[in-house]
């Protein structure tokens, strides 16, 4: 069975940190790249980071660049997101997901197309507040 089981959301104030987790089973795991997506209420879902865990590449929208680090422990099989200098236009929903890497070419092109992706989590609350 497929599992994408995230953990480490919570309430915390605009400057603060968190770290949210991501852990996979079910499935060859270098063989998916792992992403992190934000859906805040009454929106669309938001990548906000992406891991290739065959090279450690990683990918990340301006809106989080310098803020956000996406890591991953390939013995875990576990994907981490730190957050760092959080504001209230982070809060959201967290969730993580899984994509098939590509044959040939980098993830970075389809990193945050969440309709490509074949495997979510349940998601982890973020709240931000000012």
């Amino acid at each position: 069975e497929v599992q994408l089981v995230e953990s480490g959301g919570g309430l915390v104030q605009a400057g603060g940190s968190l770290r949210l987790s991501c852990a996979a089973s079910g499935f060859t795991f270098d063989a998916y790249a792992i992403g992190w997506f934000r859906q805040a209420p009454g929106k669309e879902r938001k990548g906000v980071a992406c891991i290739d865990p065959t090279d450690g590449s990683t990918y990340y929208p301006n809106s989080v660049k310098w803020r956000f680090t996406i890591s991953g422990d390939n013995d875990k099989n576990t994907v981490y997101l730190q957050m760092n200098d959080l504001k209230p236009e982070d809060t959201g929903v967290y969730y993580c997901g899984a994509v098939k890497l590509p044959s040939r070419g980098p993830i970075g092109r389809i990193a945050f197309l969440d309709y490509l992706y074949d495997y979510w989590g349940q998601g982890t609350q973020v709240t931000v507040s000012s």
